[in-house]
């Protein structure tokens, strides 16, 4: 992988940071909306990054100082995501900081990928194809950014604010379905999947910094409660990673290896840049909710035997189903198959949720690192055949593909016209 990826990712960690420190300071059902078209249009600007950098050695030329200007815009606009659904008039550069930065990443993006295909007459017509959605997406942008405190008609400004959002996420998203795989290639699946868990693990990162600025209250002693918190907070994120790193991460990664041509772009398409939107929706949801709990149990002015408050206990369970869900998703989509494990544990995480919002909180995160590391455990003992055969093939897998997969992406850029 290119270092200079590396570096690209640290603006993303910081992005991942800020909508979740903008939606915890009040969780309510309009900030989690908000939150989550943010984090909709974030998102499809790392799947447009991550088919570019498949395409492109970003530490290379003149691509450096673009990337650098990439970098500056997206870090602009995830420091004016607290503020981009505000009112212009309480807060006129949020809105129009976002709008503005959010067209800058998209033109890098769109020169450096012009760049790459200029040779290829079939890419370029594809490009073309994506053009309306860029112009679009940022148009509606600006417009949601210039919409006044007061406008006469049905809707109030929040609402058509709201509604162009919506409006960009279903364009962005539409436009991947309807444009096709037709003149896109994955020259490199290694890469690929590289690349979507390593945002993944970032992501879970997330959940672990909200755990921690839930128990890290300035000026108190740490306390046996909070540190159990912490500590189970830990375990159940630990339990979330194995479920998609252990088995369906490198079975799905081999399942893109084996697949060619338009089957290899419609799997990345769908499996990677649709399917891991939900997990990672997910993993900020349950971090939402795991800080909220924490914090109340390292608070000293609380009660330890009081029941998590507000919308806490729904976040964080419906948050690990909702990464659980996207999980099982994916595996149906590359390798044809959900586990019955995994079906369970949504199950019981739905039905638990009455239970842990009348017990105190740290009963609440027993319970969920109960149901997740019982899921992991339940998976390890019966699947144990399945996963030593896997480990196997990993070995094998990699060990073949490593010099086709150096040979055709060093082919693809001398000559991208051949097409997969």
């Amino acid at each position: 992988m290119d270092r200079f990826e590396i570096f690209f990712d640290l603006v993303f960690v910081f992005s991942f940071f800020i909508i979740t420190r903008a939606t915890a300071l009040q969780v309510t059902g309009g900030a989690l909306l908000h939150a989550l078209l943010v984090l909709a249009v974030l998102w499809w600007s790392w799947v447009v990054h991550s088919v570019v950098a498949t395409r492109v050695r970003l530490g290379e030329g003149f691509v450096p100082v673009l990337m650098t200007v990439g970098m500056a815009a997206l870090f602009t606009f995830a420091l004016s995501l607290p503020n981009a659904f505000r009112d212009p008039r309480g807060n006129a550069a949020g809105p129009i900081v976002a709008a503005l930065s959010y067209t800058v990443l998209r033109l890098v993006h769109l020169l450096l990928y012009r760049h790459v295909v200029r040779d290829s007459p079939n890419e370029r017509r594809q490009l073309i194809r994506f053009t309306p959605e860029v112009i679009g997406s940022t148009a509606l942008l600006l417009v949601a950014a210039l919409v006044p405190p007061k406008i006469d008609g049905l809707f109030t400004a929040s609402v058509v604010r709201d509604g162009l959002w919506a409006t960009v996420v279903l364009l962005q998203y539409g436009t991947g379905i309807i444009a096709g795989t037709w003149g896109w290639g994955v020259a490199s699946a290694e890469h690929w999947t590289e690349r979507y868990d390593l945002i993944l693990i970032i992501a879970l990162g997330e959940s672990v910094i909200s755990v921690g600025v839930g128990s890290n209250l300035l000026g108190q002693p740490p306390t046996w409660p909070a540190v159990t918190a912490a500590a189970l907070g830990i375990f159940f994120t630990a339990a979330l990673w194995w479920a998609h790193y252990d088995l369906v991460g490198p079975a799905a990664r081999i399942a893109l290896h084996a697949a060619r041509d338009g089957p290899r772009v419609a799997m990345a398409r769908d499996a990677y840049a649709y399917l891991f939107l939900p997990m990672i929706a997910g993993i900020i949801l349950f971090a939402l909710g795991a800080e909220m709990i924490v914090h109340d149990i390292a608070n000293p002015d609380v009660s330890p035997a009081e029941s998590a408050h507000g919308p806490a206990v729904p976040l964080l369970f419906g948050g690990v189903a909702c990464y659980l869900c996207g999980n099982m998703l994916f595996q149906a989509r590359t390798l044809r198959t959900v586990s019955w494990t995994r079906v369970v544990a949504v199950l019981l995480l739905g039905a638990a949720i009455p239970l842990a919002e009348r017990v105190p909180g740290l009963v609440a995160m027993a319970i969920l690192t109960v149901i997740a590391v019982g899921m992991v455990t339940a998976e390890v003992i019966v699947f144990d055949e399945g996963r030593r055969a896997l480990r196997k093939l990993v070995f094998e897998e990699r060990a073949s593909h490593e010099a086709h997969e150096a040979a055709w992406r060093a082919r693809w850029h001398e000559r991208p016209d051949e097409g997969e």
